[in-house]
């Protein structure tokens, strides 16, 4: 294989890292401003789901009366670090691939939790696979050491 290339495949998998980080990131902060704009789910079909948080989660009274704190969660855990290693990615920075990495992982620890409160569905599917690509594609792509 020539080194020009791989170059020019690491530079399409930077660009797929890039695209799902940006994604998965805008998706959780436009999620965060959904549950911020109706915390009862009613308007957005989540209220339903609020239930099946209070039967199975710890301290249900106090994190789960409205989807504030899941908001806040679902921020800090996936929308920070997606858009965190999207922006390493943007910039090039060495490390970029490690926080794709573990942005996958965490992605993919949330998805199976969301398997075990709410069941196999499409959306946890979907990003669940988008967690793995993040995981296979960084694994790929890491500086050689």
């Amino acid at each position: 294989m020539k080194e020009g290339t791989r170059v020019c495949k690491i530079n399409y998998i930077v660009l797929l890292q890039e695209l799902i980080t940006l994604v998965i990131g805008i998706g959780a902060v436009v999620g965060a401003m959904m549950m911020w704009n109706d915390p009862s789910g009613k308007t957005w079909g989540g209220d339903s789901l609020l239930e099946m948080l209070r039967l199975k989660m710890p301290w249900p009274d106090l994190f789960f009366k409205n989807y504030i704190p899941s908001s806040i969660v679902l921020l800090v855990i996936n929308g920070f670090t997606q858009l965190t290693a999207t922006f390493l990615l943007f910039k090039r920075y060495s490390f970029a691939p490690w926080a794709v990495l573990i942005s996958g992982l965490i992605l993919m620890i949330w998805i199976i939790l969301e398997w075990w409160l709410f069941g196999l569905n499409t959306m946890s599917n979907i990003f669940f696979v988008l967690g793995l690509i993040e995981v296979i594609s960084a694994i790929y792509h890491r500086p050689r050491v």
